[in-house]
């Protein structure tokens, strides 16, 4: 299938079509007249009843192997999405992959509609920007030009897809800069206008400028054989939030040389009538309403539960946002609201820690390997709270994913992080595929889990099913137990002596013998998960470490050189200490300067993106300068020429 803005794409990028008259002529595979209005629905879940009977059939040339996409499409393609945060987080990936292209931060906030003055959905970068090809691919379906093994997207259909569940239109105005080339460009995907028109296939309008040097100014890119060049710029006065063509171009403003802005407006109501993104209850936050919300006591289980890091992402963005990563540069921030997101390692949230590493196979060859992290959350047994946070590429896929059913509490407050580059997830990232290696993982996460709990739930008040082992290195006792599974299941279990089956134990290692077996792999990196770090300690990752009250430091092997792993003891370490009070004072007043630090920290990555934001300001003036300083020297030549 070939969406229409590539079908009547032109050698300068634009789409033509004209709203006032038939969008193509005779020349084109496929024709339609706008004869008639389909009023669209503002309910998300209600806006795909589309009137088949309002709209004109379209008649495709003999021997055409062109297939089109009805505007029906682009909502059943939405629908994907059952979770309006699931959406905006695709529009954030697609910014935190522009850090390999010098992006230092991304917005997320409300804007106004200037037509009608409704709330819209602003989501920019400071990216690479687009040119008019990167913006036709942009809104093509299933084209993807991301080839770095880090980029987060794949299938080509995240941004279609997402815009489509948060609004019925979306805007796009980007710049981009290469060498002495600079260009901006505007593209409007308008359920609204296909529905209204009665199109049946999706068009997509586009316009295209260019800065000319010699006048200072961006000019128009028009096809040569488009014979009314205006037809996709009267579109987008038509039907996007901007009347005038000034007014348009007023938006490149605050982009600089080179970014992206989005802007999705007539954005869904829910069931009620009420914006499903709520944007009114926290002024720096973006918030959805919950129906698992409850009336409970501050004080009950219950509510601590509610307030739990699991149940806020639900409806606080900000609170999803920050665990969104496990890791992002220091360069580079999410301002949401205009208000720095502050990066949450959930396994900074947990106590007695362990790690454990799985090694899963399938038709007798390795898949990869994963580090799990894995303890009770630090609020046990007051919350009442299970799952594993499965990242994906440093993205956070499934949080909190319950692989157990709770039997007498069996398994209740443990938490794991993990990431699996092994396994992938589906086109919406918020689930994987079903594989036999997935379900592998879960028999494993699921093992794990009764595992930790038989052996350390004593440690948080319950009563434990097993006697715990002597704390040695050797053991899952220990504080610095260290567990490799590998999956067996598909390889020939060794025989006895005796003929009989025997089933083979897991191989159980120290820290420091698997520091010597991974010195030399990449993948040891996972140890950055680590929760108990010190103060400070970045590791490449600027998620912000919460202060313990356990901490223990030990050095690995020789094999390993110099790199240090801090891991935490057991409380019951702590409480046996005469020192515990002391330790406890002491850590209240780490963890007010720590939140001092933070807020400081905040400030500053203010004024850095300020800076950067004046600095590109000042670059463009230089260039136009630079320009003008240029057409005078050529004036100037002239002059003399004139004058002898």
């Amino acid at each position: 299938m070939r969406p229409e803005a590539e079908e009547n794409r032109s050698c300068s990028g634009t789409s033509v079509v004209d709203q006032e008259q038939s969008l193509v002529d005779d020349a084109n595979i496929c024709s339609t007249s706008p004869i008639s209005s389909a009023p669209i629905c503002r309910q998300f879940w209600k806006a795909g009843a589309y009137n088949d009977d309002l709209t004109p059939k379209s008649t495709t040339k003999l021997g055409s192997s062109y297939l089109h996409i009805h505007p029906k499409f682009l909502h059943s393609n939405a629908t994907s999405y059952k979770w309006a945060f699931g959406a905006i987080a695709e529009l954030i990936d697609n910014a935190v992959d522009e850090i390999q292209n010098a992006a230092t931060f991304v917005i997320i906030d409300k804007t106004i509609n200037p037509r009608n003055g409704a709330t819209a959905l602003l989501i920019q970068d400071d990216g690479g920007g687009m040119d008019p090809e990167a913006m036709r691919h942009c809104l093509s379906f299933g084209f993807s030009d991301k080839k770095s093994k880090f980029a987060i997207g794949k299938y080509g259909n995240g941004f279609k897809t997402s815009t489509m569940r948060l609004g019925a239109d979306v805007i796009v105005f980007s710049r981009h800069l290469t060498g002495s080339t600079l260009t901006q460009s505007i593209g409007l995907l308008s359920y609204t206008f296909l529905t209204q028109s009665g199109y049946d296939r999706i068009v997509v309008p586009m316009v295209h400028y260019q800065y000319n040097f010699m006048t200072n100014s961006f000019d128009p890119l028009h096809s040569v054989n488009n014979d009314n060049p205006n037809s996709n710029l009267s579109v987008i006065l038509k039907w996007s939030p901007y009347s005038t063509e000034e007014e348009l171009l007023r938006q490149f403003e605050n982009v600089g040389a080179h970014g992206t802005k989005v802007i999705i407006y007539n954005l869904w109501l829910d069931d009620d009538g009420n914006m499903e993104l709520d944007f009114d209850s926290d002024r720096e936050d973006i918030c959805i309403t919950w129906d698992g919300k409850s009336k409970a006591k501050e004080t009950s289980r219950l509510a601590v539960t509610e307030q739990h890091i699991s149940n806020r992402i639900r409806s606080s963005l900000r609170a999803y946002l920050s665990v969104l990563y496990l890791k992002l540069p220091e360069s580079f921030a999410m301002l949401l609201r205009g208000k720095t997101v502050i990066y949450h390692n959930i396994a900074t949230d947990l106590i007695h820690t362990k790690y454990i590493l799985y090694k899963p196979h399938s038709d007798g060859r390795s898949e990869g390997m994963v580090i799990t992290t894995i303890g009770f959350d630090k609020d046990s047994p007051n919350v009442s709270v299970h799952g594993f946070n499965i990242y994906h590429k440093n993205r956070l896929i499934l949080p909190f994913h319950p692989v157990v059913l709770f039997s007498n509490s069996r398994g209740r407050g443990v938490v794991g992080v993990l990431e699996t580059n092994f396994i992938e997830p589906t086109h919406n990232k918020q689930d994987v595929e079903k594989t036999s290696v997935y379900q592998k993982l879960m028999n494993r996460l699921k093992e794990m889990t009764w595992e930790y709990w038989d052996y350390h739930s004593g440690l948080i008040g319950y009563k434990s099913h097993k006697r715990a082992r002597p704390a040695s290195d050797t053991t899952p006792g220990s504080a610095n137990f260290f567990h490799q599974h590998v999956d067996r299941s598909i390889q020939r279990q060794p025989i006895s002596n005796t003929g009989a089956n025997k089933k083979q134990p897991p191989f159980i290692a120290t820290v420091n013998s698997k520091a010597a077996l991974f010195s030399n792999s990449p993948f040891f990196k996972p140890v950055e998960l680590i929760p108990n770090c010190p103060p400070g300690f970045k590791e490449g990752s600027n998620l912000k470490p919460k202060m313990r009250t356990e901490p223990q430091n030990f050095q690995l092997g020789s094999q390993m050189g110099s790199r240090v792993v801090n891991v935490c003891t057991s409380m019951t370490d702590i409480y046996n200490n005469r020192g515990a009070l002391s330790v406890i004072d002491e850590n209240k007043k780490l963890k007010a300067e720590c939140l001092e630090l933070e807020k400081a920290e905040e400030e500053l990555k203010h004024k850095v993106v300020l800076l950067k934001t004046e600095l590109e300001d000042a670059q463009v003036e230089y260039a136009r300068l630079l320009a003008e300083m240029h057409n005078l020297e050529i004036v100037k030549g002239e002059t003399n020429q004139f004058v002898a």
